[in-house]
Order: C-alpha cells, then sequence, then structure tokens
C-alpha cells in the first residue's frame, strides 16, 4: 500500500471518532464559559495543577497516554492489548515527559502570543503547534518510542525500518495525518481555554490518540521486512 493511499485511509477510519472527541472537547470549553458549576470545578482543576506544578503534567499525561488506553485495551480483550509490563512502563515514561513537554509548549506560546481568545492568537497558536511542533519534533518521535515498543525493545530492527527508503512517508506521514485530523480542530479548541486548563482537555484528547497510534505503529511492526 502506498503512503498517501495509507495516510488516507488514516484519515478516514479516524474521521467519525475524531468528531466525536472534538465534540466533546468542545462542550468542555463550552461548559466552562457558559455554565457557571462546570466552571468551579475546571478552575478547581486549573488551581490545584497551579500548586502542584510540574508534578501533575507529568502524572497526568503518563496515565492518559499509556495506563487509560492499556487498560481499555485489556478490558475489551482486544489482540492489540498485548503489551508486556516492561512495555507500558516505557510508554508510561515517554508520555509522563511528554507531559512536561506540552505544558513547555503551552506556557511559552501563551508568552509569546498572549492568552487571548481572538481568532489570530488561536490561529497562531495553532499553526505552531501542528505544522511547526508536529512534523519536526513530536510525530517522529512518537512514532520512534512506539516503534522500538511494539517491536520488543528491539533497536536494530527499529534503524532497519528507518534506513528504508522514503522512512518518513512510509512511517511518520501516515501517523501525521492521523494526527492532524484529530489535533487540528482539537488544538484550536484546546487553546479557547485558560493556558491552565488546556493540558488538562489535552490530555483527554491524548488518550484516544494513543489507542490510534499503536493500530498504526502496529501495523508496521507487523508487516514483513
Amino acid at each position: 500500500m502506498s503512503p498517501l493511499r495509507q495516510s488516507l485511509l488514516a484519515a478516514r477510519a479516524n474521521l467519525g471518532p475524531g468528531l466525536v472527541l472534538q465534540f466533546f472537547a468542545a462542550a468542555i470549553v463550552a461548559a466552562y464559559y457558559l455554565h457557571g458549576p462546570s466552571r468551579a470545578v475546571l478552575e478547581r482543576i486549573a488551581a490545584f495543577r497551579g500548586e502542584v506544578g510540574l508534578p501533575f503534567a507529568i502524572v497526568s499525561t503518563a496515565m492518559f497516554g499509556a495506563v487509560i488506553p492499556f487498560a481499555v485495551l485489556r478490558l475489551s480483550k482486544a489482540a492489540l492489548g498485548r503489551q508486556t509490563l516492561g512495555q507500558i512502563a516505557a510508554l508510561t515514561a515517554f508520555w509522563g515527559y511528554k507531559g512536561v513537554e506540552v505544558s513547555i509548549l503551552y506556557d511559552v506560546q501563551a508568552r509569546v502570543f498572549g492568552e487571548g481568545r481572538d481568532f489570530t492568537t488561536i490561529a497562531a497558536k495553532s499553526l505552531v503547534d501542528q505544522f511547526v511542533y508536529c512534523p519536526l519534533v513530536a510525530v517522529p518521535a512518537t512514532w520512534l518510542v512506539y516503534a522500538w515498543v511494539e517491536r520488543r525493545f528491539d533497536w536494530a530492527a527499529v534503524k532497519a525500518e528507518i534506513r528504508r527508503p522514503g522512512w518518513y512517508a512510509r512511517c511518520v506521514l501516515p501517523l501525521m495525518v492521523a494526527n492532524w485530523g484529530v489535533w487540528v480542530p482539537a488544538v484550536a479548541i484546546i487553546y479557547i481555554l485558560p493556558t491552565a486548563l488546556q493540558l488538562p482537555l489535552q490530555n483527554i484528547v491524548l488518550c484516544f490518540f494513543t489507542l490510534l497510534v499503536i493500530f498504526l505503529t502496529r501495523r508496521t511492526a507487523d508487516r514483513p521486512a
């Protein structure tokens, strides 16, 4: 299957669930601005995050990026839930680190572009997030870690995959297209919230996206070399 076709199939498969997730994220944002009790609950979460600091980002992102998706796969008895404890530990550590990275990204963007909810501010943050940070850093690193984990920590197999011609187009591009299908609308919604609440909402979206990453990286891991 060509990289372009694989990317289009990933985008099509992701469309329905992505729309549901984006609607859910939009509902949270609407509740924050339109429903007093919901706003009070979310502000308590923001205050707690401010008190805890980076440990909140580490634990929360690790839970939503690794622990909860693993539990979902196990409870559903899905074939994709066959990770060992070592694999889960590696992914938990990876997402804990990513929590710090994303938290810093949001804080830096708030300083550079401000915390306004106008179109220009949200568009600027979304463009940097999805068309600079993701293609250059986030998505290649995510593919790399998941490919390494899905190959039972066989770094030689990962290097062999990378050395094959067209690695980015074959492996990263389908994941990048799937990423855009979920995250381009999602980050535009996320950036409407105050900075302190952006990471918690991102974590909810992340929980779904990591399930998609597992499907895509295992597909390439199971393919004969």
